[in-house]
């Protein structure tokens, strides 16, 4: 690029010029060469595209036995992403990461946060580690116990909150105070599906028996913690009636906005112990009238692939979910403006069962 004219143009000027671009040519010009790479990471071209609204890409997690992996000189860590715009897989590499056993997990703000263990330890201590892809910035936050990385959930928001949730305690990280607040916890089983919108988590609990799962939805807020103590209570509405026993193995993913919640599960046939399933639903609730309404189903040729499985995944958020299963071989996405389609060719190989998170990237998340 040193013949090129566009190094006669003023800095400026080149700054305008690549300010211009959407912002996934941005992305795919800073590989171009170490003239543009410099420019497009500089602190005046950051500025410039600093109202810039994120890309909003699907990140796949690590099948489990990459998952235990102890990274080699000839293996390249990835972070996979699916791009539901242009319809086409992208890889962002996380060699800069000087850990091994690189474990996604989350991501908020542009950032993604990883579970590693260190290089130059000989014992298995995790940490999470948040980076910026786009950036290869990365920061270590406070170490954790390894039991936490097996047991907990990570949930993260947009302003840097973090927090590691288990049935009997959570912790609670905030870039304010740069430490873990340990909190106990009331809740009835293991949560699932976690999820954290504005300050309040929600989580669904069975209450049932060992014979019949019976399932509620609970939440807390963050901003009434008091005594290191979660205080989690039951929400819930004499008017949603049965509303938990038409959904079989019902998870929690995040709506549009900062109001709605998605609840995912198979449709019962019938409410006999053990039935079997007619599509997968999506119910959505409004946080703000508590009023629940369907989202939509999965078309029946669609779910057909899903009805030999003994369970799927779901992951993603707002108007866009994403659903695996074993021996299914792709994605089938919901998206809210387009409905339902397949994802094909997938990277890598696994068991079948994709997880994933919403990762929203850009350029100016600063770990």
């Amino acid at each position: 690029m040193d013949g090129s004219p566009m190094n006669g143009l003023p800095h400026d000027t080149l700054l305008l010029i690549f300010s211009s671009l959407p912002l996934r040519d941005i992305i795919a010009c800073r590989s171009v060469c170490k003239s543009f790479n410099q420019t497009l990471t500089s602190s005046s071209f950051m500025y410039l595209i600093s109202t810039r609204p994120p890309l909003h890409l699907l990140a796949l997690r690590p099948h489990h036995h990459h998952h235990h992996h102890r990274f080699h000189a000839s293996f390249h860590p990835s972070l996979h992403v699916y791009d539901p715009h242009h319809s086409k897989w992208l890889r962002f590499s996380l060699d800069f990461l000087p850990f091994r056993s690189l474990h996604p997990v989350a991501s908020a703000g542009g950032l993604v946060y990883l579970w590693v263990e260190s290089t130059n330890s000989i014992d298995s201590y995790k940490s999470l580690v948040v980076c910026n892809p786009l950036t290869r910035q990365y920061r270590v936050l406070p170490q954790l116990g390894s039991a936490w990385s097996r047991h907990g959930s990570v949930l993260v928001d947009s302003v840097n909150r973090v927090m590691v949730l288990s049935e009997l305690a959570a912790l609670y990280f905030s870039g304010s105070s740069n430490k873990w607040l340990k909190f106990s916890s009331n809740l009835p089983s293991k949560p699932r599906s976690p999820i954290l919108i504005s300050n309040s988590v929600y989580a669904l609990c069975d209450v049932g028996s060992p014979w019949r799962s019976r399932w509620k939805l609970f939440t807390c807020s963050l901003n009434n913690s008091s005594d290191h103590r979660h205080n989690w209570v039951c929400l819930e509405k004499e008017e949603w009636g049965d509303i938990f026993d038409i959904v079989k193995r019902p998870r929690l993913v995040r709506g549009s906005g900062s109001n709605t919640i998605l609840m995912i599960g198979g449709l019962k046939s019938t409410l006999s112990l053990n039935p079997s399933c007619s599509t997968i639903l999506i119910l959505r609730l409004d946080l703000d009238s508590l009023e629940w309404e369907e989202a939509t189903r999965m078309p029946v040729d669609m779910y057909r692939c899903f009805q030999e499985s003994t369970k799927f995944k779901v992951f993603g958020g707002g108007d866009k979910v994403c659903f695996s299963a074993k021996r299914v071989g792709r994605l089938a996405l919901w998206d809210g403006g387009e409905g339902w389609r397949w994802i094909d060719e997938m990277p890598g190989n696994g068991d079948g069962l994709s997880r994933g998170f919403v990762f929203e990237a850009q350029l100016n998340a600063l770990p």
